[in-house]
């Protein structure tokens, strides 16, 4: 499944394809946002299933997608602090040090980004991100962020509408996460103000089917995960 474009920023021409290699360091001096990625590690996307051809096991790719999505995450110019909630020891192992690492508490979704949040700076303003947009561009994180910084609470939905990728909040307000089927609902009656994020942004597309991965590839792939297919 080759992307039909590139996403705008490139990895040094030296890192690994298969997510071994280290991720870029959030820009030095950097006073931002403070987000909290999710990962389930190889144990997530059991709706997703590679091209028998490709020869790979689902746990590769949906370890790529993780990495892919934090590389994006990390070159976003308004991220100052990067908080990765996994037990997988190859993710951490692939962050070498370049994120906060909290034990995934292995209660679902939604508590280990309550344990991601609590971790967070409290003088931050706080995201939660999911951890499978695979072809996220940087820039339209940093857009929704800026969004965001308008807004006491904030919620970006998925392509289909309906589900959530991105949650915000402001400094000193507490975010409560939904996450799940149906979550924009449930992140709007809680209160959180749906940002203008274009339909068309990165941001948005999110991966758990095959036919999710297709429109992620038309937008064009990070490296790890574009390599597996």
């Amino acid at each position: 499944m080759p992307d039909e474009a590139s996403s705008d920023e490139t990895l040094p021409e030296d890192a690994a394809l298969d997510g071994a290699g280290p991720l870029p360091r959030p820009p030095a001096g950097v006073t931002g946002w403070a987000v909290v990625v999710p990962v389930k590690g190889a144990s997530g996307k059991s709706r997703l299933e590679l091209p028998a051809a490709a020869g790979r096991r689902r746990g590769e790719l949906a370890r790529a997608i993780a990495l892919d999505t934090l590389d994006a995450v990390f070159r976003a110019t308004h991220v100052s602090t990067v908080i990765v909630v996994t037990s997988d020891a190859d993710i951490v192992a692939a962050l070498q040090g370049r994120a906060l690492i909290v034990p995934d508490p292995g209660s679902g979704l939604n508590p280990a980004v309550s344990a991601g949040l609590a971790a967070a700076p409290s003088s931050l303003p706080r995201a939660a991100l999911l951890g499978d947009l695979p072809a996220l561009s940087p820039r339209d994180l940093d857009s929704a962020l800026q969004l965001a910084a308008e807004v006491p609470l904030g919620v970006v939905p998925d392509a289909e509408g309906t589900g959530t990728t991105l949650v915000t909040a402001r400094a000193g307000q507490r975010l409560q996460p939904a996450f799940g089927a149906a979550s924009r609902a449930r992140h709007e009656e809680a209160g959180l103000a749906v940002l203008d994020v274009p339909p068309a942004s990165t941001l948005r597309r999110d991966v758990d089917t095959v036919d999710q991965l297709r429109a992620a590839a038309a937008m064009g792939l990070g490296r790890r995960t574009s390599a597996l297919l």
